[in-house]
């Protein structure tokens, strides 16, 4: 008997492995995977800007970035004694404007730089509906809590969402033409908006990316992977989001990562990635007694490992502060 629908995967013929190196953009769904890509100790550069919640917002930065176009002191303005700037998430702040531009311009520097070498590009968009600032027509990638009035709230058509997603997909192939680029929608839903418009959101998003995909039949650099789908149809119950109703809760996103696993992490990196999770696990481990003989015999052996996968692997880097 079958108590649960399942969506079918095919493990890529292009996958990451511990060579590979990763750029993250896009929703806090990106914040998910990008824990559990770092917490395994994978290279991968995860939203500079902190998180974009729609594709022009994206697409804002990849242009960017690839262009070197520095952000200049009239594109940042001051609230509340803060530094902020509508193209980044509120994360990316100071009490200082030249410390802000410093910042942003540096984030968009090593974003060029992680794009131009990336092997698998993750893209994950969150919302259709986006933000004009009334004062430049711009739209906006954080509103940054200023006052609702000045800006006018829109839903991106299908095809203007196509347009973005070609352009980014342009923008990372005139760079690096090899690059993997993997598109999701996430399954985070944003009620703020409305039920029925969260809804419409998702159909445009879902749309506009399978438009692209089809056009692309016969691009191996682009794919897609059923994020969305899988908390939508195999996760269809309450127990699996978290106290708000509208984010997955670690079990959902366990649950989700063992897919993406079984489908774009080469099978061949399972026995590093348990190495590596053991020593987690070790770093983790809070001991009953510091100062007894078993405990530094543990430690020991957790640093013997820790040099062992270092030697191997010379980028990773374990929070050895237990140690």
């Amino acid at each position: 008997m079958e108590l649960q629908t399942k969506i079918p995967l095919t493990p890529s013929d292009n996958p990451i492995d511990y060579q590979s190196k990763l750029v993250l953009l896009g929703s806090c769904f990106v914040e998910n995977i990008g824990a559990k890509l770092d917490y395994f100790q994978f290279q991968q550069l995860q939203n500079p800007f902190g998180i974009l919640f729609h594709p022009l917002a994206i697409e804002n930065l990849v242009q960017r970035a690839t262009a070197g176009e520095n952000y200049q002191q009239e594109e940042i303005f001051e609230q509340d004694g803060i530094w902020r700037c509508f193209d980044a998430h509120s994360d990316l702040r100071s009490d200082n404007p030249e410390a802000l531009l410093n910042l942003l311009n540096q984030k968009l520097k090593e974003t060029k730089e992680s794009l131009e070498t990336a092997s698998h590009i993750i893209i994950t968009l969150g919302t259709a509906w986006v933000y004009e600032y009334n004062s430049s027509g711009k739209m906006v990638a954080n509103c940054h809590k200023v006052p609702q009035k000045q800006f006018t709230k829109k839903l991106l058509s299908v095809a203007e969402i196509e347009l973005s997603l070609k352009h980014i997909i342009r923008l990372i192939q005139s760079v690096n033409p090899k690059a993997q680029i993997i598109c999701t929608i996430s399954p985070v839903r944003h009620i703020k908006d409305g039920f029925v418009e969260n809804q419409r959101s998702k159909a445009h998003l879902i749309t506009a990316v399978h438009s692209v995909l089809s056009s692309r039949a016969q691009s191996r650099e682009l794919a897609y992977f059923p994020s969305y789908e899988i908390m939508m149809d195999e996760l269809r119950d309450y127990r699996f989001y978290g106290t708000d109703m509208l984010h997955p809760n670690q079990l959902a996103v366990d649950y989700i990562w063992e897919k993406f696993k079984s489908v774009w992490i080469a099978s061949n990196s399972y026995p590093v990635m348990d190495e590596v999770d053991a020593v987690q696990k070790g770093l983790f481990h809070r001991p009953f007694n510091p100062d007894s003989e078993a405990h530094q015999k543990f430690k020991t052996s957790l640093r013997a490992k820790i040099t062992y996968l270092q030697e191997r692997y010379p980028f990773m880097k374990f929070k050895m502060s237990s140690l």
